[in-house]
């Protein structure tokens, strides 16, 4: 019996990928449901939610070479480099070109993830971030691609990739971060998904997560910010859950009154148990209190290493239900103190 190597998949899936345009339409949703379950097979034995921690992701302007600077003074777990909203657009060239530079430059020890965002393809500016920042001699650990709103842009963004590295040697592929700012973006999101995880097994980079643009979501809908975000409600959790679905991180809204770190924990322990990865962040001071509420406390890691232990021990002797500390087990609490201590250990 013809036995389906994952190096047959990635071959098959690479030749149909290119094809099934041309198919009739119910030859092509057969296609599709393949490529789906190839996409299923081929991420087997990958880590759910990515194995780098991105509690906090604070963005700096890269047209501003001070605050760039001051990276390699924080701890954080990802800092992104802006080439897009928090740089004036007489200033696109400048950002790409210092971002280029400090990516070979700067010295940041405390940063696990070094990260730059490019401008939106549909802004015609994406391209010549591309190619000015892939010639840095040390890449970025990851890409954020803003305002994805059809799978054509991830498409885009992977071709020009390519182009830009012309062949050069990868010691690992870099990570890619799409953003969600609109609403069509929403109801496109699971197809973005499906076709970033299909394009990570024939291009340089693998798609890692999802991030919520609120602001422009807000726009783009007619919606009005408030301090619950309850405008946003749905939008969050659709993000969440779609992300979850996929194997995805899911990175939350940004809050902006920076100054206000009562209301700004309240909201990410909300993230937290929504059940988003990481927070979005604009102000060094904001890292602290978001990386504290996305890490699980020592009394969650100890209930969680407990609970599992019990539930081990309670199958080997053959039991059914049973009950930890007054409440009844089931799986689904199982996997969750799984999760928790997933957690603990990429933190």
């Amino acid at each position: 019996m013809f036995k389906l190597t994952r190096q047959v998949l990635q071959a098959a899936c690479s030749r149909c990928s290119s094809a099934h345009q041309l198919l009739p339409k119910k030859t092509g949703q057969q296609y599709a449901s393949v490529r789906r379950m190839c996409i299923k097979i081929l991420d087997t034995d990958s880590e759910d939610e990515g194995s780098l921690p991105r509690r906090a992701m604070i963005y700096v302007p890269g047209s501003d070479l001070r605050k760039l600077a001051k990276l390699s003074s924080l701890h954080v777990d990802c800092a992104v480099m802006d080439c897009e909203d928090g740089v004036a657009a007489n200033q696109k060239d400048a950002a790409r070109q210092n971002i280029s530079q400090m990516l070979d430059t700067l010295h940041t020890p405390h940063v696990r993830d070094m990260t730059v965002r490019v401008n939106s393809v549909s802004s015609g500016l994406a391209e010549d971030d591309i190619k000015t920042i892939l010639k840095a001699d040390r890449l970025p650990d990851t890409m954020i691609l803003p305002k994805v709103d059809s799978v054509g842009h991830i498409q885009w963004f992977g071709d020009k990739v390519e182009q830009a590295l012309d062949g050069r040697e990868l010691h690992h592929k870099m990570r890619l971060l799409i953003c969600v700012e609109s609403a069509l973006g929403l109801l496109h999101l699971p197809a973005l998904c499906e076709e970033g995880l299909w394009q990570s097994h024939n291009t340089p980079f693998a798609l890692e997560g999802v991030i919520f643009g609120s602001d422009d979501f807000c726009a783009d809908i007619g919606a009005h910010r408030t301090d619950d975000a309850m405008e946003l409600l749905y939008a969050r959790q659709k993000i969440v859950t779609v992300a979850k679905a996929y194997g995805l991180q899911a990175i939350d809204l940004v809050h902006i009154n920076y100054t206000d770190l009562q209301c700004l924990e309240r909201q990410a322990l909300e993230g937290a148990h929504m059940g988003f990865t990481g927070k979005q962040v604009i102000h060094p001071n904001q890292i602290p209190v978001v990386q504290k509420s996305f890490t699980p406390s020592q009394e969650k890691i100890e209930w969680a290493r407990e609970l599992i232990d019990a539930f081990h021990e309670h199958h080997e002797d053959g039991k059914g239900a049973m009950s930890f500390r007054g409440s009844m087990i089931d799986m689904p609490l199982v996997l969750q103190a799984k999760n928790i201590l997933r957690m603990a250990e990429n933190t």
